[in-house]
């Protein structure tokens, strides 16, 4: 059960991997554009933040967070957090 998560989760990692990271660094530099008083250069990164430049402003938060949310649940389950152990008793 466990290679079926880790396929998975190396699955999502894959296809999340350039979503994730157009998000985060669009969502690192924003701050500092805004800071830095460049507006069109600020309104860019917001709109690439979301997709809205390409239309999928409606749908890209929602397809990042269930990536994410699937990452994460893989993930989990792989750390063996959640199981149960198995008491081992002495007999002496």
């Amino acid at each position: 059960m466990n290679r079926l998560f880790r396929k998975y989760h190396r699955w999502l990692a894959i296809v999340c991997a350039l979503p994730l990271l157009l998000t985060v660094m669009t969502g690192m530099t924003f701050p500092i554009a805004k800071a830095l008083h460049q507006r069109q250069l600020a309104g860019f990164l917001i709109h690439l933040h979301t997709l809205e430049t390409f239309g999928l402003g409606d749908f890209f938060p929602i397809l990042n967070g269930l990536g994410l949310l699937g990452l994460l649940i893989t993930g989990i389950y792989m750390t063996r957090l959640f199981r149960e152990k198995r008491a081992h008793s002495l007999d002496l």
